[in-house]
Parts: structure tokens; C-alpha cells; sequence
């Protein structure tokens, strides 16, 4: 039996253009954002590959994701790309929030008194409570009754 060799196909790899960002990861409740800030951007956000509009579909988390880019005058000078997972839409919409800040210090180091004092770069360590044996919940206790 002699040996065929397949044709082998080729295929033209695109690069897209190699930008350089700084790199920071947020955290909260249950979700982890990690960031990437592009300098000399639009003011584009996209989370997970969406436009941050599409992926936060209320007006509020819309705000809480903006609001620190806002804050140092960058919403429309940077570009912000962001992968998150775990928890609701609220804890990721603020651990992107923590991240972009933290983002924006390593951009430029006098940002981070206006970011402290707005309490963007605060991690918010409230996290849910464990449940404990002998309870429903983690305080919620079972009915009881006197007699």
C-alpha cells in the first residue's frame, strides 16, 4: 500500500496590532474582572468581548463602570477591555469598576487621590456569609416554639 501524504492546507494567521496596556485584576463578592487600560484610545469599554452598554443593560451599572474614568477626566482617552466571571451582574459590574481604577493609577500615579477619595480603589471585603449547621441559612434559624 503506498503512502498518500494529505494536502496540507494553509492558513494565513492575521495578527491584529500589538498595543501595549496596563494589566490590573478586581474583585468582588464572587466575581474576578481582570482589566486591560489601552492608552491613546476612544473611550471604548467592552466586557467580554461586548460593548459595556450590551453587557450592563441598566443605566446604573452602566455608571458604576464609567464613573472612575469620569472622575480623573480618561473616559475618553483610554480604552478599557475587560474579562469577568463569577457572581451577579452588580458584583462584576463593580469588580470592573476596581479594576479600571487600579488600571488608571499605574497610567498615572496622581490619579490615585481623587480615586481614594471617591472610594473607587477600596476592595469592598463584605462577602456572603458561610452557613452553619443547625440553621436554614447562615443566621436563619428553624421555628421554634415555646410550648
Amino acid at each position: 500500500m503506498p503512502l498518500v501524504e494529505a494536502p496540507v492546507e494553509k492558513k494565513e494567521i492575521v495578527e491584529g496590532v500589538k498595543r501595549v496596556y496596563l494589566y490590573a485584576i478586581g474583585r468582588r463578592k464572587e466575581a474576578i474582572a481582570t482589566v486591560k487600560l489601552f492608552k491613546n484610545g476612544k473611550g471604548e469599554i467592552t466586557v467580554n468581548k461586548k460593548k459595556y452598554t450590551d453587557y450592563f443593560r441598566t443605566f446604573e451599572l452602566e455608571q458604576i463602570i464609567s464613573a472612575p474614568l469620569k472622575s480623573v477626566g480618561q473616559a475618553d482617552k483610554v480604552d478599557v477591555e475587560a474579562r469577568v466571571s463569577g457572581g451577579g451582574l452588580v458584583g462584576q459590574a463593580e469588580a470592573v469598576r476596581l479594576g479600571i481604577s487600579r488600571a488608571l493609577v499605574q497610567l498615572n500615579i496622581n490619579f490615585k487621590k481623587n480615586l481614594r477619595k471617591a472610594g473607587f480603589l477600596t476592595r469592598d471585603p463584605r462577602v456572603k456569609e458561610r452557613k452553619k449547621y443547625g440553621l436554614r441559612r447562615a443566621r436563619r434559624a428553624p421555628q421554634w416554639q415555646k410550648r
